[in-house]
């Protein structure tokens, strides 16, 4: 037995590890979120280094929120995809002053005391944080907005974020994961003196750090964060009061933003931004502005692919001279021919630039391009290289460009529509068109068939073993082993891509057949609605036309892709091959008693979870919303229940309780 002595001793550190794992959260927290320390580098380092040794003296002792926790060596495996509760949407752009001014009578229309929040647009990677009883339980990628990977151990060797909340909250939290430059710069020194190839930005340095399966790796990289939003229900009322409860959360947020009703002071503040751009400890891509109302925000809903409530404005592309030495013409999936300028290289916006779009015929026509001109170079929404115009005093004698009449590919005559702007092949056995379209469908938005990348479906398609996507549920293991380089080991795991694909929800295979107008997001919402691809093959017009957010474009393609003898074929391949053409989400049912209501819940409920409730009435066909307004149909309150039963008892709201909702 130990002696007092012992056990005394056993007592006193377990106590001091406490004090320890307390007061380094607490100097963490001050340097990372607050920026306000309150000890040295070096008296922290001491502290650390004192609770290093007796965790592992003591490793019973070891506390989950312990920061030696943040810096272990664990080697993943890889990253399993992770399903986001409530979507993550992209933003709309703008470029100009007059796009934001539009933007503000769109929103005063509907809301003329409007109000705003503008803040910096951190040039990162997006995450979704998730806490339960106040411990992060995981961290996940965007992905395509509805599913990211889960990066949870990536995530917790950024040092910024808190493990463990001082509250017992169960919340969702949003922002963006960035490398700051001073990390930038230190790990691109590195790896000169190592040798290695330099990243090129630090987005870029991001990104890789964030899918990188050594843990170490990301501990000693340097990321921080800055958090936006909280995803699930909030008491806040406006967008502020987010960020500034997300700061009392202890997370990092961003300190410089304006909220105004006034335009033109949203765009001074842009303007001082751009001028403090360079010298910024971040990168930053632009400013984001917000309705601040949540309540608003609620009103003004989403499109598809974006909220109505916000806006992106990009700052100005950086542009640069290049030398264009030769056009390459590509054919894409719809048999549209696209020129690409292959330039003398150029530094741009911190990658080196060779190669930038010429869009189409039109653009090279209306703006004289051709080769051997000096030309100016951007990076489009700082993304895509492309070229802007001539600089004609550089010009010398050069003829205008040879445009082709035959197609790249199949050599088949192109045909440019009065109507379009781009040549476009027609032949529908045209080789490019078909890897095109094979190389979309194995894609990871549409049915992610991992490892089928371009080069392998290229070696299939030449042997003849695949000529169309129905063809890939065909394949038998051993046909990979007869093309070149491929070993039975990825022959196997290639067969086994194939058939797991089979299960997919429809949505993904809806989106994979590359119908025109029809993306991921529009796909999902299309099967939401119909339940399957049968159904929707089926559907009219107007049933199309009729989901909120689409339109006559969207229908009309889908009608006239689904009327083709090919189509019908090709469905009837993928039933014979046992793929599911089901959505396999939770789909929205019409309910004679909540169908086109809008339902708001508060308060404590004692047997089902917030979650639970709110999925439950958007299955029988409420819309659900966070704030009460005069557009709310029904308030359901639960125990402590607060403003918002106030707001609603004064407007006259239909009041419910929890009992009425299970009797549904």
């Amino acid at each position: 037995m130990p002696s007092d002595l012992n056990c005394g001793k056993i007592k006193h550190m377990e106590k001091r590890i406490k004090e320890l794992v307390a007061l380094l959260n607490q100097y963490r927290n001050e340097y990372y979120t607050l920026d306000n320390p309150s000890v040295s580098d070096s008296e922290y380092d001491k502290l650390y280094h004192e609770l290093q040794e007796l965790e592992k003296q003591n490793p019973e002792f070891v506390l989950a929120d312990s920061p030696t926790q943040a810096v272990g060596d664990v080697i993943l495996e890889g990253f399993e995809k992770y399903q986001h509760e409530t979507p993550l949407y992209s933003l709309q752009d703008a470029f100009s002053h007059e796009e934001l001014l539009a933007f503000d009578r769109r929103v005063k229309g509907e809301f003329p005391d409007a109000s705003y929040m503008a803040e910096l647009k951190i040039d990162g990677l997006s995450v979704s944080l998730v806490y339960v009883d106040g411990k992060l339980i995981t961290g996940a990628t965007r992905g395509d907005g509805s599913v990211g990977e889960n990066i949870t151990e990536n995530i917790k060797r950024i040092k910024d974020i808190p493990h463990q909340l001082e509250e017992p909250l169960t919340i969702t939290v949003r922002g963006e994961a960035y490398l700051p430059r001073a990390s930038f710069d230190r790990i691109n020194q590195e790896r000169r003196d190592t040798g290695q190839a330099e990243f090129a930005n630090p987005r870029n340095a991001a990104a890789g750090t964030l899918r990188q399966l050594d843990t170490s790796v990301v501990a000693k990289r340097g990321l921080a964060t800055f958090l936006y939003q909280e995803a699930s229900p909030t008491s806040r009322l406006t967008q502020d009061d987010v960020l500034r409860e997300l700061t009392d959360y202890g997370f990092s947020v961003n300190s410089r933003r304006i909220v105004t009703a006034s335009m033109d002071d949203i765009w001074t503040f842009i303007e001082e931004i751009a001028a403090e751009r360079d010298s910024l400890p971040y990168d930053i891509d632009g400013i984001v502005i917000k309705v601040n109302s949540l309540a608003m925000q609620e009103e003004l809903g989403f499109t598809v692919k974006a909220p109505r409530w916000a806006i992106a404005y990009k700052f100005p592309a950086e542009e640069k001279e290049a030398e264009l030495l030769s056009v390459d013409w590509t054919v894409g999936r719809t048999g549209v021919v696209t020129p690409t300028a292959n330039l003398s290289p150029v530094q741009l916006a911190g990658t080196t630039v060779s190669r930038a779009t010429l869009h189409n015929v039109d653009y090279i026509a209306e703006k004289d391009i051709r080769i051997g001109d000096t030309v100016v170079v951007y990076k489009a929404g700082d993304i895509i290289p492309a070229v802007l115009h001539v600089v004609a005093s550089k010009r010398n004698k050069q003829e205008p460009m040879p445009i082709p009449e035959t197609c790249p590919s199949c050599q088949s005559e192109l045909i440019h529509y009065e109507d379009e702007v781009a040549l476009r092949c027609i032949n529908p056995l045209c080789p490019a068109q078909i890897l095109e379209r094979l190389a979309h469908f194995v894609s990871r938005d549409a049915m992610n068939i991992a490892g089928l990348g371009p080069s392998v479906m290229e070696k299939l398609f030449k042997a003849g073993l695949v000529q169309d996507v129905a063809d890939l549920y065909k394949l038998k293991e051993e046909d990979f082993l007869t093309l070149d380089g491929i070993k039975e080991k990825s022959a196997e795991k290639f067969y086994a891509a194939i058939q797991a694909s089979k299960g997919n929800s429809a949505e993904k295979l809806l989106f994979g057949l590359g119908i025109r107008h029809v993306g991921a997001k529009v796909s999902r919402q299309l099967l939401e609605t119909f339940g399957d691809i049968d159904s929707l093959a089926q559907a009219d017009t107007e049933a199309i036309a009729a989901i909120d957010g689409l339109g006559g474009a969207v229908a009309q393609s889908l009608r006239s892709y689904f009327a083709k003898e090919e189509a019908e074929k090709l469905l009837e391949e993928f039933k014979t091959a046992g793929l599911n053409l089901a959505f396999l989400g939770q789909r929205a049912q019409a309910d004679a008693q909540l169908s086109g209501l809008t339902v708001v819940l508060t308060g404590k409920l004692e047997r089902l979870t917030r979650n639970d409730a709110k999925e439950k009435l958007q299955n029988l066909g409420a819309k659900v919303t966070g704030s009460v307004s005069k557009k709310t149909d029904i308030l359901v309150a639960g125990s402590d229940a607060g403003s918002k039963l106030d707001k609603a008892q004064a407007l006259g709201i239909e009041i419910r309780d929890e009992a009425w909702l299970e009797s549904l």
